[in-house]
């Protein structure tokens, strides 16, 4: 470029203030002219040049501004079904945002930002459930959204317990199928603040320990398992009206689950129990007065598991004999479940003072109201090798 074009571009002006025309005057005055158009094309070539500098600058941070933006529209995220399986839990408290962070650190999804975009897309931001879940590392966040709002994806210990158990048969049971140390629910349970035990067991467990099927997530304590079986008594002493149907009985609720755990122990069929039931009511409320004599109470002084005591073992010393002592023994000697507690509060009618089970491979009790029936239904076990 010549000086003519660069005088051009730069818009050169004459002496006089006027400019784009040349003035055709002497040699020498062209020559000062000229000097003097170099100095000021030196002065506007540093603002020039710093402008195309500055023009870089803002070009290259507009492509770094453009992969930032499109990294937070598009976040990293993974494809495919996954790679190896891990037990992912939802604490309690956790919004959407901290569980993403959690599954960005353990390598379930390859960014927090994909998760909640991904929960926030399907409009579940705020229906995660505390649990403990099945994940895969490495899967899309929208696969991991789907399990983690699937209520059948929770990852749980099932524990069964059946009705009529003592609670030191609870405890071994619960061991076996949670994998915690025995001791450890032996210790919980004489932690009764934590229990929530009603007022009226007495800051005893044994009875309200409710017989059901649990489902547990895996890092439940031994309290925590306690804890909700007894949560599940109050359920069902509730929808007993266990409080109101012992009042007008004449008892105490706590006298209610022990009756109904004696019912447990003795039935071997729930449509036995309401009869079994009048039979105990009726030998508390009679004039003289009879003692209970069941065999499953002296079963339970003794800590044997029998359904009939011998002679000598009817011979011990304990409140729990109820051949030896009037009334009911001091408390529940079974964890009663529904039926049993139901019978309790709605026994029978009739007046029948005595049961047997006859026969004992098909469980089939009989009833009888004097002694001389009583014998018979005696005779009659006998011969059924009872």
């Amino acid at each position: 470029m010549n000086d003519l074009d660069m005088d051009f571009l730069l818009g050169a002006e004459d002496d006089d203030g006027r400019g784009g025309r040349r003035s055709r005057g002497s040699g020498k005055r062209g020559n000062g002219r000229r000097r003097r158009r170099r100095r000021n094309r030196g002065g506007l070539l540093a603002p020039l040049l710093a402008f195309l500098i500055l023009a870089g600058i803002i070009g290259g941070g507009g492509y770094y501004g453009y992969r930032w933006a499109n990294d937070a529209l598009v976040p990293d995220d993974y494809t495919g079904k996954g790679t190896e399986e891990i037990v992912f839990e939802v604490k309690d408290g956790q919004i959407a945002s901290d569980v993403a962070q959690e599954l960005e650190r353990q390598g379930v999804v390859a960014s927090a930002r994909a998760f909640t975009n991904a929960i926030g897309n399907a409009g579940k931001s705020d229906a995660l459930q505390p649990g403990t879940y099945k994940v895969r590392k490495k899967m899309p966040a929208a696969d991991v959204v789907k399990l983690l709002l699937d209520p059948k994806q929770q990852v749980l210990m099932k524990v069964r317990l059946a009705e009529g158990l003592r609670l030191s048969e609870i405890y071994t049971k619960l061991a076996e199928q949670t994998g915690l140390d025995r001791k450890k629910f032996e210790a919980a349970a004489k932690n009764v603040d934590n229990l929530d035990l009603p007022a009226y067991a007495k800051g005893k467990l044994e009875g309200y320990a409710f017989p059901a099927t649990y489902d547990f997530p895996p890092k439940a304590t031994a309290g925590d398992v306690l804890a909700r079986m007894v949560q599940r008594f109050h359920q069902a002493a509730e929808k007993a009206d266990l409080v109101g149907g012992a009042k007008s009985l004449g008892h105490t609720p706590h006298e209610i689950v022990t009756i109904a755990s004696i019912i447990q122990a003795e039935a071997g069929r729930h449509e036995d129990m309401p009869k079994i039931a009048r039979v105990i009511y009726n030998r508390l409320n009679r004039e003289p007065p009879m003692t209970l004599s069941m065999d499953s109470t002296v079963m339970y002084a003794w800590k044997r598991f029998r359904t009939s005591a011998t002679h000598a073992e009817l011979e011990i010393k304990s409140p729990y004999n109820t051949y030896k002592n009037y009334g009911l023994p001091p408390g529940p000697i079974t964890n009663p479940g529904d039926h049993a507690i139901e019978a309790a509060l709605n026994p029978a009618k009739g007046s029948w003072l005595f049961f047997v089970a006859t026969d004992p491979k098909s469980k089939v009790t009989e009833f009888a109201t004097t002694d001389a029936e009583f014998q018979v239904l005696e005779a009659k076990l006998r011969r059924n090798g009872g």
